[in-house]
């Protein structure tokens, strides 16, 4: 079976939203003139987590979320599910943008992680959730030597990673493209991200948060002491302001000058059966990678599907968001074909779901945050594809710059600084995709980097897939 019959009857839009107990009427949206203490824009897991985490620690807050669309509608029900320990998008680029707190950093990505999974316990959040770890596999023989350096700088700033050879790792997963691999066993947890994002809103209304989804904010201006939030449908008036809406409509400019909206992409098997599972083994269930430039992700689902997405990071220009970006003909097609390259056994296989959904990508790879208006606005944003974790550890920022406190936090290099602007277009498209061929080329090369790509390394500006 070719690429196009696999697909053909893939349903377009994301499997995480396509399950009956996702679907459900929304929230009714914000009518009138409010007033809050705390207002919450955006409802992802940044929102949520900020959100649940100010209530936890105050339970006489006044605390409002508002959702443009849906809870959960954007990044946090797109993504592949992937929950790691890292704040800094993996331990190199960490050690690269923070080498004097690179330490402080991993302490508080995995008592991050540990948090998570906690409340999921807490708050009996059905969301499959499962600390699988990760499995970085090596599929030309440059990225062998890549995954052994990563090893070595793990164990320097004390994590233990398991190297695997070549019959070491095809005897944990079997795909005849496999080198080596490099195992971190409890670094990454695997879970369904859209009932994460349900079960986090459950939790965040049991602790008394008032959402209102289907209700945008079209701006935020100061109101005496306080703030206050416009919408098409009503005014809330707030005392501080957590903006945790990514890329989606900056409410403050400053912010357009750092993110670039791209566009991720996924496609999800049929099940598996057992005899196809166990052609390809996978019995620990843990999280995959390989470890290209252009990378795919790929994982299990409870129901024994195979999620498999990345590698294909696409651009628009003018920063363009729109629904009929979501789907790409090219895309999926390169994506199946990469697919049964990696699992031949898997012929025949079918795909049921295709999507796409934008990631706020930023120049460092890792969040960014900040104040405005006086401090009584807080923001972060710059996930780039890694923050079904880092969101909690976003919201805990937030939360210390709004209110004065976790001034251990508040005073990370990571926070106080931000990351390089990208320019203004054409030369933000130009720039895109000058790097996104350079890194095509680099894998196509044996890992050697261009002049280009050497520039921006010495720039500290990074851009990947």
């Amino acid at each position: 079976m070719n690429a196009d019959s696999a697909l053909r009857d893939a349903r377009e839009l994301p499997f995480w939203l396509d399950q009956p107990d996702w679907r459900r009427p929304p929230s009714e949206p914000l009518l009138g003139t409010d007033r809050c203490d705390l207002v919450v824009i955006g409802g992802g897991y940044a929102g949520l987590w900020t959100a649940l985490l100010a209530k936890e620690r105050d339970p006489g807050i006044d605390v409002v979320l508002l959702e443009a669309h849906q809870i959960g509608w954007a990044a946090s029900g797109r993504n592949g599910g992937f929950c790691a320990a890292s704040l800094t998008h993996g331990l190199a680029n960490g050690v690269q943008r923070f080498p004097a707190e690179i330490e402080r950093l991993e302490q508080l990505g995995r008592a991050n992680l540990d948090a998570i999974e906690s409340a999921v316990h807490r708050y009996a959040i059905d969301c499959d959730w499962q600390r699988t770890g990760e499995l970085t596999v090596a599929t030309q023989p440059w990225q062998v030597d890549e995954l052994a350096g990563t090893r070595a700088l793990a164990a320097r700033h004390g994590t233990e990673l398991r190297l695997l050879d070549r019959d070491e790792v095809r005897a944990e997963v079997d795909s005849p493209t496999y080198l080596a691999g490099l195992a971190d066993p409890d670094g990454v947890a695997l879970v369904d991200p859209a009932r994460l994002a349900r079960g986090l809103q459950n939790a965040c209304q049991a602790l008394g948060v008032r959402i209102h989804e289907g209700t945008r904010a079209d701006r935020i201006e100061r109101d005496g002491a306080g703030m206050r939030i416009v919408t098409a449908t009503g005014v809330l008036r707030a005392g501080k302001v957590a903006l945790c809406a990514g890329v989606f409509g900056p409410l403050l400019k400053r912010l357009r000058w750092y993110l670039a909206p791209v566009y991720d992409h996924a496609l999800v098997t049929e099940p598996l059966t057992a005899d196809r599972l166990a052609a390809i083994g996978w019995a620990r269930r843990q999280g995959m990678s390989d470890a290209g430039n252009q990378f795919h992700y790929y994982r299990l689902t409870a129901d024994d599907r195979i999620l498999w997405g990345g590698y294909d990071a696409i651009y628009h220009y003018g920063s363009r968001i729109a629904p009929d970006l979501e789907q790409r003909d090219r895309t999926r097609r390169q994506l199946a074909r990469n697919f049964f390259v990696t699992f031949p056994q898997l012929a025949g296989i079918r795909f049921t779901h295709t999507w796409g959904g934008v990631i706020d990508t930023c120049t460092r790879f890792s969040p960014f945050f900040g104040r405005a208006c006086g401090g009584r606005v807080a923001y972060s944003a710059g996930y780039t594809g890694l923050g079904v974790g880092a969101t909690r550890f976003g919201a805990q920022v937030m939360l210390g710059l709004l209110y004065g406190r976790d001034l251990e936090l508040t005073s990370l290099e990571m926070v106080r600084r931000k990351p390089v602007p990208f320019p203004p277009e054409p030369f933000r498209y130009a720039g895109i995709q000058l790097t996104r061929w350079s890194l095509g080329r680099a894998d196509r090369g044996g890992g050697q980097r261009n002049l280009w790509l050497r520039t921006l390394d010495r720039l500290g500006v990074g851009f990947d897939s």
